[in-house]
């Protein structure tokens, strides 16, 4: 009769597995505070722990809810792909990468792009998707954040880009690295037509994208406790080989060295983007 004992195990197993399916849709824990939390509580608290504070990543769909005015949104350049110039592989070819990545995210590429309503201040806006190969920058991505610029100078409007990424994407090679002069310089043109552009940089934003448009906000932002910075802190300490600074490269240490300009809670944030584009208008009472 061992035959049946077996079987009621494996029921016993599925079942057991199921019941930890259902507690992980119900239940979240906090990766600060290790505290168990109810998920509607998070969610209700813009993804933020309401024991110690500490702001979950969540996907760009979602901060752009956050963010903009409800239907005011409208995407552009969600049709861009990316392709293999490189015919790059590693443990996975790149293709198979992207498609994995866009499987995950439903997104096309690590970026959304474009216009909206922030407290009705009209705003050009960019949003990386950290889940999408790690926010890499690669040439779609910089192309989106390209075009998204000079629509913004064209229709004489503020930009906003939120950065979540590991940087530029391996797969593309220098094609990668060139996203960073090429957003630069679109940003330098839309500082030449006096408009203004903020950067709010979230947990984590490193390698290429802070070394360019992370770190090129005439005001910069950042979420409470975001990792910013170039390489690692690993990379770092083996390389000055020094004990580092207690809080290196969060967001309060950057704001304690005037690296950035605020530290702003994720439920202030729309009020206070809203706030700066305002005061940041042109004279011809556009932004």
């Amino acid at each position: 009769m061992s035959w049946f004992k077996k079987g009621e195990e494996e029921k016993e197993k599925k079942e057991r597995r199921e019941e930890l399916q259902l507690s992980d849709h119900l239940w979240i824990k906090c990766n600060s505070c290790n505290e168990i939390i109810y998920r509607k509580v998070i969610e209700r608290n813009f993804e933020v722990c309401p024991k110690c504070n500490y702001h979950f990543q969540i996907p760009a769909r979602r901060r752009m809810d956050y963010v903009v005015d409800p239907g005011t949104f409208v995407e552009y350049d969600a049709d861009l792909l990316p392709v293999d110039p490189l015919e790059f592989k590693d443990l996975k070819r790149y293709p198979h990468r992207v498609k994995e990545s866009q499987e995950a995210t439903g997104q096309k590429e690590a970026v959304i792009c474009g216009e909206a309503k922030v407290e009705g201040q009209p705003a050009m806006i960019g949003i990386f998707e950290f889940n999408f190969m790690g926010g890499s920058l690669g040439s779609v991505a910089g192309e989106k954040i390209t075009r998204l610029i000079e629509r913004a100078i064209e229709k004489r409007m503020g930009v906003i880009i939120f950065c979540a990424s590991g940087g530029a994407r391996m797969q593309e090679g220098i094609l990668s690295l060139m996203q960073m002069a090429k957003t630069s310089a679109a940003l330098a043109k839309l500082h030449e037509a006096r408009l203004p552009y903020i950067s709010v940089l979230t947990d984590p934003t490193t390698g290429g994208v802070s070394a360019s448009i992370g770190m090129l906000g005439d005001v910069i932002i950042a979420e409470p406790r975001a990792m910013i910075g170039f390489a690692g802190p690993r990379v770092i300490k083996e390389t000055i080989r020094a004990e580092l600074p207690e809080g290196f490269q969060r967001a309060e240490y950057l704001l304690q060295h005037g690296m950035i300009d605020l530290i702003v809670e994720r439920k202030d944030l729309r009020h206070t983007l809203a706030s700066l584009l305002e005061m940041l208008r042109t004279d011809d009472g556009k932004n």
